[in-house]
């Protein structure tokens, strides 16, 4: 009995992806979330959202993968099709569980419209994503219980992948203004993805700012890159 459920126990491990645990995301599916630009489902303006504060709020998901790269992006497309922003420097996560970085920076201009905070997950699985729909406010961000951190280790990096992500709506605005079409949208890097960050979970030039165990650290190679 002892060996079947550890059997189980690995075998739910392996399928697991992640789960987007706050904001309250658009969905979870283990089957859809590689489908991007949110695992599957389908972002519109009439989706219920949830405030997002501007000056920093947390983002915090569950890992189901040993090892991790995530990327964080902002749009004030509410369709998630385009115009995203870089929110905040990429982050490997090495370790199962939960990851919260309690103050994620916006823009300042985004507050008062509705938009979409989605993250963006490479794992050995290959690229993962969800969404949230938000309402960006001014008001200063509540404390958030449900942003936790399991035993893990968490360092700023960098991924070619997750790059190209962010480069892929460069490429479709240069496209279309040669074609003398309607202009893509363009993602950028907000200011705050690379500074104002020593109040958060990570600061810059911190490298291995959390080391609570690698109790829960299952393998050690990069398996992504």
């Amino acid at each position: 009995m002892a060996r079947l459920l550890s059997l189980l126990l690995l075998a739910s491990t392996a399928t697991a992806h992640f789960s987007l645990s706050v904001p309250k995301p658009l969905g979870d599916s283990d089957d859809k979330q590689g489908t991007k630009p949110c695992g599957g489902y389908t972002a519109s303006p009439s989706d219920a959202a949830v405030d997002f504060y501007v000056g920093g709020d947390a983002v915090g998901m569950e890992n189901g993968h040993p090892q991790t790269n995530w990327l964080f992006r902002a749009t004030l497309d509410q369709t998630a099709s385009g115009n995203w922003t870089q929110v905040f420097p990429v982050v490997l996560q090495t370790g199962l569980g939960s990851f919260c970085e309690p103050s994620i920076v916006v823009p300042e201009d985004f507050a008062g419209k509705k938009g979409i905070i989605g993250v963006v997950a490479h794992s050995p699985d290959g690229l993962l994503y969800a969404c949230a729909a938000v309402n960006f406010v001014n008001s200063p961000a509540p404390s958030r219980s449900e942003c936790k951190n399991a035993s893990i280790t968490v360092d700023f990096t960098s991924d070619p992948s997750l790059s190209a992500i962010m480069a892929e709506g460069s490429a479709a605005a240069t496209s279309a203004g040669a074609s003398g079409g309607a202009s893509s949208s363009t993602p950028t890097s907000s200011p705050s993805a690379a500074s104002g960050l020593s109040s958060s979970l990570l600061a810059p030039g911190t490298v291995g700012s959390i080391l609570v165990s690698l109790a829960a650290a299952v393998g050690g190679a990069a398996m992504f890159f």
